[in-house]
């Protein structure tokens, strides 16, 4: 099962109570005033595109008002097909999940509470395979990748995704695909206990984390992680940025939301703009939680960075609604959108196109 079709799978679980709002709420979103946008969409290239097809495909995004896109692999002749039409061109790169050093450096996945690892016990769905933080290995190796990618010519910029613990609550939308109840932390997807995390933690703050009665509690190993993978990702920000750059991220909705279901303390990272996965159909709320979770994202980050709202088209019922969310979003302070999904279906560049106008 890849990404796509997790997300797949938790949208179709929950579909029948997924709320909307009424036809006319559009009517009541005051247009967004001019301001200088950015907007992005990622996509998986596909080798067996032409030339022909890209400059078209490309050309309608940047008609439409698309600025820049981000690639879920390397495809020289993608990136340079949408640089030829004015749109930037990212490299999104899966961070913490990634499944190709199983065989050979297994002891650098993380370890649940119970003391299963990644490696060989995944939770939720086999790729879920996530890399220790706590290991300077694993963020020697991550450093190295991000600077191979971001030697290459056509490359503009480095998009994280995964950058973060694995899923200790899942959005709302799963727990009834995965017949569970997350209303408490469980510790089958409570990471990470393995030894190295168990030293750090003790040397950093004199706790034996075994010995906490209710570690879901702890707010002093809640921070631990938090910084683990803060250190992490700014070491990247810093290779990036001395490449001249840019770096941004895929996050957890709202910074409330991202610290307690993953570990993810976005508001406190290095980044050129982050693009937090506003995925309302995954947390069974309206079109209108969209400005709330900018509202919030934008507050904490106080100016830091640019906030770019992630869309996930396959939410929406309706081109009034992926309007509603667009309006939503800007209105409450993002800088732009990031969809994710088949924009080469339905309407969605026409609506952008008549909303940056």
């Amino acid at each position: 099962m890849n990404k796509r079709e997790f997300i797949k799978a938790g949208l179709l679980a929950g579909v029948a109570t997924q709320l909307s709002l009424t036809t006319n709420a559009a009517a009541n979103l005051a247009s967004p005033k001019k301001k200088k946008m950015k907007n992005w969409v990622w996509i998986g290239p596909d080798p067996k595109d032409t030339p022909e097809m890209l400059n078209k495909r490309y050309a309608a995004f940047k008609e439409a008002g698309i600025n820049a896109v981000f690639f879920e692999a390397d495809s020289e002749k993608h990136f340079r097909a949408a640089k030829a039409q004015g749109l930037e061109a990212h490299r999104w790169m899966w961070t913490f999940n990634r499944a190709e050093l199983v065989t050979v450096h297994p002891e650098w996945y993380s370890k649940n509470r119970n003391g299963e690892s990644c490696a060989d016990h995944p939770p939720y769905v086999n790729y879920y395979r996530w890399l220790c933080p706590s290991r300077p290995e694993v963020q020697q190796y991550l450093e190295q990748q991000v600077t191979d990618i971001l030697n290459k010519d056509y490359v503009d910029g480095i998009h994280l995704d995964y950058v973060r613990y694995c899923d200790v609550i899942l959005p709302v939308n799963l727990w009834e695909h995965y017949n569970l109840d997350q209303t408490t932390e469980l510790p089958a997807y409570d990471f990470c206990y393995c030894d190295v995390c168990q030293s750090h933690f003790k040397d950093q703050y004199g706790i034996d984390v075994t010995s906490l009665q209710y570690p879901s509690a702890s707010l002093s190993w809640r921070l631990f992680r938090y910084g683990n993978i803060n250190r992490v990702v700014n070491s990247l920000c810093d290779i990036a940025h001395d490449k001249k750059k840019k770096i941004t991220a895929a996050v957890f909705p709202t910074p409330e939301v991202a610290r307690r279901n993953v570990r993810q303390d976005w508001t406190n990272w290095n980044l050129d703009g982050v693009c937090p996965m506003i995925y309302h159909g995954f947390y069974k709320e309206k079109v209108s939680w969209i400005g709330d979770a900018v509202k919030e994202g934008t507050h904490f980050l106080a100016g830091k960075f640019p906030l770019y709202a992630g869309l996930y088209l396959s939410d929406f019922k309706s081109d009034d609604e992926i309007r509603q969310g667009i309006q939503y979003a800007l209105k409450n302070g993002a800088a732009g959108v990031s969809f994710f999904g088949n924009m080469e279906n339905g309407n969605t560049l026409a609506i952008l196109k008549e909303e940056m106008a």
